[in-house]
Order: C-alpha cells, then sequence, then structure tokens
C-alpha cells in the first residue's frame, strides 16, 4: 500500500469525526466496554497507543466492537507495526516519520498516519506520498498559530494535530483549513475508565463530536 493510498485511508478516517480518541489503557478487561461508549458518542475512530504491555490485546478487543475503527499509536518501528496489524489495528499513528517504517507500512497494507512538525518534514513526508500526517506534539510546537502558518506553503497537506488538545483549544485547530480533526486525551480520564463509568465517557464524546458543527 504506498503511501498516497494510505493518506487517503488515513484521510477518510479523519473525516469521520472532528476527534480522534487518544488511549492509554493499561487493562484489556476495560477495552470493549470503552470503545461501545466512544463509538456510541459519536468517535468511531480510535487511537491506542502501545505504551503498555495490554495495549495489543486493547487492540484486539476493541477491534470487535461495531462501528469502530481502531488503530495503533506510538508506532516506532516495522516490528510494532506488524504486531498492531496482526492485532487488528487498521491504521497506524506514529509521532514522526523513517524509511523503514514506511517501507514496513507499505509492504504489510497498513494505513499509517506520521508525524511532521517543521517545514522539512512536512515537505519529506511529501517527498513520500504523504499528505495527510499527524502534528505532534501540537501545542508544544506552537500550536494552531503554527499549523496556520503551514498552511500557506504547504496548501497540499492536512493534518491532525495531537499533543496539549484539549476542548478548550480544540475549536482554534478545527477551524483551520488544514486541519481535517484532532487528537485528544481527555475523553477517556483514568478514573472513569478504571470505575467503568461509560456513561459518563459516552457523554463527553458526544461533547467532542460536536465541536465542529
Amino acid at each position: 500500500m504506498t503511501p498516497e493510498i494510505q493518506s487517503q485511508k488515513s484521510r477518510a478516517l479523519c473525516e469521520l469525526a472532528p476527534v480522534i480518541p487518544v488511549l492509554v489503557v493499561g487493562d484489556a478487561a476495560r477495552a470493549e466496554g470503552l470503545a461501545t461508549a466512544l463509538v456510541a458518542g459519536g468517535l468511531p475512530v480510535l487511537e491506542v497507543t502501545l505504551r503498555t504491555p495490554a495495549a495489543l490485546d486493547v487492540i484486539r478487543a476493541m477491534a470487535k466492537v461495531p462501528g469502530g475503527h481502531v488503530g495503533a499509536g506510538t508506532v516506532l518501528t516495522p516490528d510494532d507495526a506488524k504486531r498492531a496489524r496482526d492485532a487488528g489495528a487498521s491504521f497506524a499513528v506514529a509521532p514522526g516519520l523513517t524509511e523503514t517504517l514506511v517501507r514496513a507500512c507499505d509492504d504489510i497494507d497498513l494505513p499509517l498516519l506520521p508525524g511532521a512538525v517543521t517545514a522539512s518534514e512536512v515537505m519529506r513526508a511529501m517527498e513520500f506520498g504523504y499528505r495527510m500526517l499527524k502534528f505532534f506534539p501540537a501545542e508544544a510546537a506552537g500550536g494552531a498559530k503554527s499549523l496556520k502558518s503551514l498552511a500557506g506553503p504547504l496548501p497540499q497537506v492536512s493534518f491532525c494535530p495531537t499533543g496539549g488538545v484539549t476542548p478548550q483549544n480544540a475549536p482554534d485547530y478545527l477551524s483551520l483549513p488544514n486541519v481535517i480533526c484532532v487528537g485528544g486525551s481527555w475523553i477517556s480520564p483514568d478514573a472513569e475508565v478504571a470505575a467503568g463509568n461509560w456513561s459518563a465517557i459516552e457523554a463527553r464524546a458526544r461533547e467532542a463530536a460536536s465541536l465542529r458543527g
């Protein structure tokens, strides 16, 4: 799957909702309930970061939830990408971009949403064929103002900013012509996940789903 096709598929996923929940889940037993609540709240695209020992089991469980599209975040190596795909991930998200990772995702037909923050990094991604990118860490890299500046010389590239995105600043990002959606971790607080408070998480997901229109 070429980077051009990967970007088309990634963009199609990003267009499904204004927010992609970024999830760090340590207990796979909570995965199905969490995914069900998020999808019911109008957020069908979920990013499960590979930052816990349970992450692959979480992806396996969430991939079974009807209406959901589960991807793996913090994908750093070809092995990460393969394990994520084998667990049921339908896309991968990386904080940056390497040629090795690009080739691996091409070989295993896994759409990759790679990260970039500088004009040079964006141009390098474009050389590979990517037109849909992650902007990370968004707030630390200048926030909405930086993304707005990139839209001038690089209008053909679209972004999903993550890192420091909140309900308060998300509208600033979503108002930009080169932003398709944002990624955020505020929708599923650890305490509510641990308690299985799915109704509260679903309500928060509904609020996030309404951020754009």
